[in-house]
This record gives structure tokens, sequence and C-alpha cells, in this order.
């Protein structure tokens, strides 16, 4: 009897450990359009003080990857969209890729690459479908150059695909791929399934709101909505979970009930929109990251699941044409430093923050006291300013929507004005800006300033932006 309850204890404690082990280490996307990135090992560095143990990248940066040598961050690198059409038609492009950025660090540096992400978002409506002929054959040319260099079997390929791959008519269960690419997804699955590789998706409760006014607010978090959808017993209290169980419908209709899912992509923006706040951010990844520590899946896929948060750091060089929120999406501000409390598993007293990050000096470019709003050239001013740098903290309801109007006109100065390292002609507004040493900040609006870099960017081809911009901006308001 002691014996066998010795063993049933022991069995009990393994699959513990082994469920601990499951749900443990959350992914984080790794994005790097910024126009001053944090040194990429300042960036690893924080990774690692903050448990994280998987890191998805969208290209294969050698700066990047050098910095993930020996850190035991499993690695997900990315093709970009632009590659595909060579990749899909050229098999020598296809090794050479792979040579280069898979076998050069997985054998030499060692960096932990477990996948190689084909593309990301290929299908998306907008695109027109640009890429549907290329994806799936690129696709198979990269699997073929993973096994020649006999890595098939350590390095998995997948597709990240926006959740607009699949749709359903009202509940999850009657979920199917789009109908203007099913076959094409099918195929795309059915090689996945054969090279026992998962499906990868992003899933976006934002974006429901965002696109919605009618959405109900408390449906897109996880705090048990009150009008819960009831399909067929499976009960869903929030649109993550209805989503995800649409996928796992439309992968079971075509065969595929088994494959392995990865969400690519999951988060919320802080800034932007009047439904990006550090409130709901915080209010939803933390909803996010309760369930997955717990190992709490869907109603179809009820165990641990495989989560990358989206996203790291803020990223100000981001197109906004999907909305202004876009450069919003960072659990950490350009700067390395935390938005909010968030517990990820690794430390309950929230996120630790990037550790010697030297910024610019504390000046700051804004419109002259003196300065008569009814100029002519404020107007074009403020647009130049935006248009080279990011003012999409400025709207309704967004972290600086309720200054004035000068207030609006100063902070589009500043942002071009530290965009560009604080160069003394950034802030030559014709008769408008000064430079101040009194921080303009007000409430919850921010006037940031630039941290210094060693980027390329900043060194060499920004300064000839910048002078370009000058230039442009000169030839601009002399029209006028």
């Amino acid at each position: 009897m002691g014996c066998r309850r010795f063993r049933v204890c022991l069995v009990l404690v393994l699959c513990v450990v082994l469920l601990v082990g499951l749900v443990s280490g959350i992914g984080v996307n790794w994005g790097t359009q910024l126009t001053h990135p944090l040194p990429s090992s300042t960036v690893v560095k924080m990774l690692k003080e903050n448990g994280i143990q998987k890191v998805k990248l969208f290209d294969a940066d050698p700066d990047i990857l050098n910095a993930l040598k020996k850190s035991g961050i499993q690695v997900m690198v990315g093709i970009p969209n632009d590659m595909l059409y060579t990749l899909a038609n050229s098999m020598q492009a296809a090794e050479k890729w792979v040579s280069k950025n898979v076998s050069a660090f997985v054998s030499s540096a060692g960096v932990d690459i477990r996948y190689v992400a084909v593309g990301n978002e290929p299908f998306l409506s907008t695109y027109n479908g640009s890429f549907e002929t290329t994806t799936l054959p690129a696709l198979q040319n990269i699997q073929a150059a993973l096994v020649k260099a006999s890595l098939g079997n350590q390095v998995k390929v997948t597709v990240p695909l926006n959740a607009d791959v699949y749709q359903s008519a009202q509940v999850p269960s009657d979920g199917d791929f789009r109908q203007d690419i099913h076959d094409l997804m099918v195929q795309i699955v059915k090689f996945l399934s054969q090279n026992n590789a998962p499906f990868t998706v992003n899933i976006y409760p934002f974006i429901s709101l965002y696109a919605d006014p009618n959405f109900p607010v408390d449906y897109a978090f996880f705090n048990g909505f009150q009008s819960p959808i009831n399909d067929n017993g499976r009960i869903y209290d929030n649109v993550f979970d209805a989503n995800h169980d649409t996928l796992v419908w439309a992968l079971q209709k075509n065969g595929f009930g088994n494959m392995p899912i990865i969400v690519g992509e999951v988060g919320w923006p802080t800034d932007g929109d009047r439904n990006a706040n550090l409130q709901y951010a915080q209010r939803f990844n933390q909803g996010f990251m309760s369930r997955y520590m717990a190992g709490k899946g869907t109603p179809m896929r009820p165990g641990p699941m495989d989560a990358y948060l989206f996203s790291l750091i803020d990223e100000d060089g981001k197109s906004i044409q999907p909305g202004n929120f876009e450069r919003h999406w960072g659990l950490f501000y350009y700067d390395g430093q935390p938005k909010y409390q968030l517990n990820i598993g690794s430390r309950t007293n929230g996120l630790v923050g990037a550790t010697g990050v030297a910024y610019l000096a504390k000046k700051w470019c804004i419109l002259k006291p003196s300065a008569n709003l009814n100029d002519d050239q404020v107007a074009p001013s403020v647009s130049f300013a935006c248009q080279n740098a990011d003012c999409t903290s400025l709207g309704y309801q967004t972290s600086c929507g309720s200054l004035d109007a000068r207030g609006n006109i100063s902070y589009a100065f500043n942002s071009y004005y530290q965009v560009n390292d604080q160069i003394d002609s950034a802030c030559k507004f014709p008769g408008l800006s000064v430079v101040t040493d009194k921080d303009p900040s007000t409430g919850d609006c921010k006037f940031k300033i630039m941290i210094q870099t060693d980027s390329a960017w900043m060194h060499g081809n920004g300064r000839i932006w910048h002078l370009r911009m000058v230039l442009l901006a000169f030839l601009f308001f002399t029209l006028l």
C-alpha cells in the first residue's frame, strides 16, 4: 500500500512539473521598426531578467541573432513578405537564406532557433491577393532547404496568419476557412501537418472593438461577459476563445483537428485610440497571462497553449495605415521602461525595465509663447512635423488628447526635434519654435526625450535623411 501511494504521489508530482513546464515561458514579439532602437544586448538582458523564454522576430537581423547567442531563449526567425517571390521561385535562394540565417547561427553561434516564419499575415484582405501564389511555394522551398541542411527535425516552418483567414456565421462551430482562399489554406495546412509543423495565428480582440463601435467592451476581456455565447454546450464569455476555437473548427472540418496551434500575436495597445490605453492594456494582458499561467486553454482546446505577446517595445517607425495605435503595442516604452504592472509568471513584482539607457539632453522644442496661432505657417509646420515624426498620441481620448491648440503644436514640434536627435536645425520652424529646458509634459501626456543610440540611422543615414527633410521643409515653406 505504501509503495502504491508513493508511486501515485510521484506520478502526481511529475504531472504537476510537466504542466508547469508546459505553461511557463511566455513568448514575445520583438519588432524593430524604431527610429532609435535599444542595443540588442540590452533587449536580450531585458528578456532574460523578465523570464521570457521565447522570442518571435520579423526578420533575421544578424545583430539580434548574435545577441541571442547562448541566451537560452528560443527563437522564431521571420521572412518578410517582400522576399516570398524570390524564395518561391528559386530553390537556390531558399538554400542560401537558410544557410545564412539559420544554419550559421544554430551550428556555430548557439542560437536556439526553433521556427522559421515564412511571411507575415500574407493573406490579409488588404493585400488583395498579392502573396497568394508565392506563400506556399516559398514555404515548401524553405522546408526543403532546412531538410537539406539537416535541420528538418530541429527547426520547423510555419506561416503566421491573421485571424481573417477563417470566418464564422455566428458561433465557433460554424467556422471554416475564408471562401476565396479555402483550397489554398487546406494545401498549406496539409503541408504543415506532413512536416509536423504548427499553425500560427494572430488574434486581436482589440481590433474587434476598434472596428465595431457596437462591439460589447467586456466581451474583449477575460472578466466574465454577462451574455456569453452558447455553442452546443460550450460557453464563450470572451472573443479570444471564440476566435481561437473558430480556427479549431476550421481545422477539424478539413481533417486536421489535432494540428498544434501557436498564438503568434496577442496583446493590446496603450495609445492612439480611445480604447487603446494603459488600463485596458493591463486588464487584457493580465487577464490573458493569468489564464496562460494556469494552463487554461479554450473550450475546444482546454490545455496549455503556446503564445507570444505582442509586443515587447513600442515602434515609432511602424506604418499607421491600420490606425494610430500601431505604434503603441509594447509592454515597454521606446526606452525599455515598463508601462504598467504585469505578472508574466517569472516575477511577482512586475516587469523589469532596461538598465543603462542613455538619454539626450533634457530639452524640448515647443511653440514660442509669442507665436500667433493664426500664422499661415502653423498648419504646414505641424503637418510636416507629424509626417516625419510621431504624433499618434494626439487625438480624441488619447494620452495627449486634453492638450489645447498650443500644446498640440508643441508636441508635434518636439516629436520631430527628438526623432532628429535634438539637432538645432530640427527646431527651426519659421518664426514659431523655440528650445526650452522646462518639461512641457502634463498629466498623462509625456513629451519624450529621445534615447542615445549607436544605430546607423543616427550616425549615417539619419543625418542625411534629416538634411533632406530640412531642404524639403525650406522648399515647402518657400513655395507657400
